[in-house]
Formats: structure tokens, C-alpha cells, sequence
């Protein structure tokens, strides 16, 4: 008698992994958080099933609890997506460009990012942390908004004309009054930014923070990451200067060593 075969793949299973996807899933729904007679109710596992499996998934930093005693989707996880998204590709961008976000991020001493835009939006694919006294903070994992913002910016204005309709054809929400939500006028900033070859953040997801961006080319020479830098609003123009010079430089070195891995190392 044949098995079905989803019968079959059953019997080749962890129960105790299935229940912990179903808790993470039951999670992920929930931004706010669910406490554990909340997961317990919808989870029909016994209160000791639930609290071992958040025991163990907050040890790995997984999960986390929050103040009010609600458990939400932990950092590791941001971590993880940020591979996957390098994994899927043919060059292992957060490879290749980590050694050069960390020498920029110490020598400049601000948070440094590396974006790619996939099927969901924009993805804080790579980062490094400035030590810089008021430098801003970055994670791997981050989802950043299609339309706002340096590095978004410069992956939009670098897409074939139909698959930008296609990004722009959404709702384009404003964050700040910068914000730009009117297509003709994010196509007109677009064009501009592929003529200066850099783009420029003024505050249009938050009204204190700033960013330049410049683009990181594949071996066949198309653009397939953004490299920013975000900052604080108020910076002094010199040191916007050399903000927007480090983040030009850098793209071009991260680009580089896609180009020849051999010769193209951050020093």
C-alpha cells in the first residue's frame, strides 16, 4: 500500500521543531507581542510546552520579552534574513563588502549600511556600527521604505523603467514632509540621481536624520547594492563633505572586490 506522500514526509519529522515554527509563525502575526496564556490558547500546547520552547528560543536570541511580559520576534532573526537574501545570490555581497563597511566605519566613525532591493522592498543586507559619540545606530535585517531615503533612492533610480512603474504604482506614504510621494517628482529626484551618481537623504523617514548613498556595482557592471551612511540632521557642512565623499569611496572599493576578490580587499 502506497503512502501519501505528506503522511509519508510526517514520519521524517521533529515534532518538537514543528511546534516551535507554529509559535514563531503565531508571533510573527502579532507585532505587539503575545503573552504565553496567548500562545498557549492559540497554540493548544500545555503552558510548560510553551514556556520551555521561549526558554530556549529567547536563549538563542530568537525571541524576546518585552517589558509588559509579551514575548515578540528577536533580533537573531533580522541576522539570518540579511544572509538569506546574500545567499540567493550568484555573489555573496555581505561578504564581500563587510571588511570594507567596518575599515569605513571606524576611520569615519558613523554606522555604515549596504542595501539590495528583492521581491519585498528594500533590505539592510550588511552594516557596521560607528563609534562615533552620537553616531547612529544600524542592524542587518532592517526593511527600509521603497521610496524614502538615500539607499532606497539610489536602488530605484537604477531599475528598468517597467519595474519602477511597478514600485512606484503603491502608496507612497509620507514620513515627513520631505517625503516624497508624488511619482513625478520622485522620477524627476530619481534622474538627477543617476546623472550626480550619488544620492542624498534629508530627512524623509525621520525629520533627524540625514544620509548619502552611492552605488555598488556587480562584475558585469550593474548596480546591485546601495552603500549609506546615515547621520545626524545639523552636521556641519564640512563634515557632510566627507560623509558623502567616504560613502562614493567605499561603494567604489566594495565594488571593486566584486570585480576581482584578488585585488580588490579593503586595506
Amino acid at each position: 500500500m502506497d503512502i501519501p506522500e505528506e503522511a509519508g514526509a510526517s514520519r521524517h519529522t521533529i515534532p518538537a521543531i514543528d511546534r516551535m515554527m507554529e509559535l514563531l509563525a503565531a508571533l510573527e502575526q502579532r507585532a505587539e507581542g503575545l503573552s504565553i496564556s496567548d500562545l498557549t490558547a492559540r497554540l493548544g500546547l500545555p503552558r510548560t510546552s510553551v514556556y520551555r520552547i521561549l526558554n530556549t528560543l529567547q536563549r538563542h536570541d530568537m525571541v524576546r520579552r518585552n517589558e509588559a511580559g509579551s514575548y515578540l520576534l528577536g533580533r537573531r532573526l533580522l541576522t539570518l534574513a540579511a544572509h538569506v537574501a546574500s545567499q540567493a545570490s550568484e555573489i555573496d555581497l555581505q561578504a564581500a563588502s563587510q571588511p570594507h563597511l567596518d575599515r569605513l566605519a571606524a576611520e569615519l566613525g558613523e554606522g555604515v549600511k549596504l542595501s539590495v532591493l528583492d521581491g519585498e522592498g528594500v533590505l539592510v543586507l550588511a552594516t557596521a556600527q560607528g563609534r562615533r559619540e552620537y553616531a547612529l545606530t544600524v542592524a542587518p535585517g532592517q526593511r527600509m521604505p521603497i521610496h524614502a531615503g538615500a539607499a532606497s533612492k539610489m536602488l530605484l533610480a537604477h531599475l528598468e523603467p517597467d519595474e519602477l512603474e511597478r514600485w512606484l504604482a503603491r502608496p507612497l506614504v509620507a514620513f515627513t514632509p520631505r517625503t516624497l510621494t508624488d511619482p513625478r517628482r520622485l522620477k524627476a529626484e530619481l534622474a538627477r540621481i543617476r546623472r550626480l551618481g550619488w544620492a542624498q537623504d534629508k530627512g524623509e523617514n525621520a525629520p533627524s536624520i540625514q544620509a548619502f548613498a552611492a552605488p555598488v556595482h556587480g562584475p558585469d557592471g550593474a548596480m546591485v547594492a546601495a552603500l549609506s551612511i546615515p547621520f545626524l540632521a545639523g552636521t556641519e557642512a564640512a563634515r557632510m563633505e566627507a560623509i558623502r565623499m567616504a560613502a562614493i569611496e567605499a561603494a567604489a572599493a566594495v565594488s571593486r572586490t566584486l570585480k576581482d576578490p584578488r585585488t580588490g580587499r579593503a586595506a
